[in-house]
């Protein structure tokens, strides 16, 4: 059970880290979403038995080593080849995405049909992902500079906002965190932010540290809201994170507007059916790994 749990780690890792598919969309498509939100929600609650939270630790430890793995090893890796193959990467985000988006009616056909009207919240959720990319400033202006030489108030706030921001995401089956961080213009430096942490380059420690607490913030917060929402209000939730993942593909089409030297939008002229079929595929064969998974257990 230890391999399957890093297994699990290791894919949420390596969705968390590039925008397009979430770890929690990983953790719902692989089977065991609802006992990883159950299990943090047992970390954090004050009223959690003793019991409660030594099954969450035992449990989430085994995630976390799966997910610190695949996490370093995406940052020492994906850092220069988004910026080197923006619209291969981007082509491949938007497979993640697309074939994603069967799996979540197919887990979730109870509360998706015959529950149309709402779609409303479907609509709310495309357009807040949409809105918030169009408007945002960063999305024009290229990366940012995150060393301690550049770090000030203001920067300092942002950066704590987006990772409380950012963390929410990760644990949605919808829009990634890294989706979003993309959108706020953070994606590519903190990328290469803790990848320059890791070559023991440490002008970057105190952004990153703001960062972590912003994550922690955002965790310590929303976990709940989160569990009560999905619990009482799972349908409207569930057409909410599809708008999100449908919305989250324009971020995508606008990523490489925001790198350090940026680029024009994604078109048909620069996408690419090839990397677009890989992220389909791989979307496949985490299905049939759950599935696999599934009859084991």
């Amino acid at each position: 059970m230890y391999i399957i749990s890093f297994i699990r780690g290791f894919c949420m890792a390596l969705a968390d880290s590039v925008p397009g598919v979430s770890g929690g969309t990983i953790a719902f498509v692989l089977g065991f979403y609802d006992e990883f939100i159950n299990s943090l929600n047992s970390l954090v609650s004050i009223s959690s038995s003793k019991e409660d939270k030594k099954g969450a630790i035992k449990f989430l430890s085994k995630i976390g080593i799966g997910w610190i793995t695949g996490f370093v090893l995406s940052i020492l890796f994906i850092a220069s080849v988004f910026e080197t193959h923006i619209y291969k990467i981007s082509s491949l985000f938007i497979g993640f995405i697309l074939f994603s988006i069967p799996i979540v009616f197919k887990e979730e056909r109870k509360e998706i049909i015959g529950k149309y009207k709402n779609i409303i919240f479907a609509i709310i959720g495309f357009l807040i992902v949409v809105a918030i990319t169009y408007f945002n400033p960063s999305t024009n202006s290229g990366g940012m500079d995150l060393s301690m030489g550049n770090l000030n108030i203001g920067l300092a706030i942002y950066t704590f906002v987006c990772g409380a921001i950012a963390i929410c995401a990760m644990v949605l089956p919808g829009i990634s965190g890294s989706t979003l961080l993309l959108i706020f213009g953070l994606y590519v430096p903190i990328i290469s932010a803790i990848k320059e942490f890791l070559s023991f380059d440490f002008s970057y420690m105190p952004i990153l540290v703001i960062f972590g607490l912003g994550i922690i913030t955002g965790i310590l917060t929303t976990i709940k809201l989160l569990k009560y929402v999905l619990a009482n209000h799972r349908s409207k939730a569930i057409y909410v994170i599809l708008g999100l993942m449908i919305g989250s593909i324009y971020p995508v089409i606008m990523g490489p507007t925001t790198l350090s030297n940026p680029l024009p939008p994604m078109d048909f002229s620069n996408f690419s059916i090839v990397f677009f079929a890989i992220g389909g595929a791989l979307i496949f064969g985490l299905e049939k790994l759950k599935e696999s998974l599934e009859k084991k257990n």
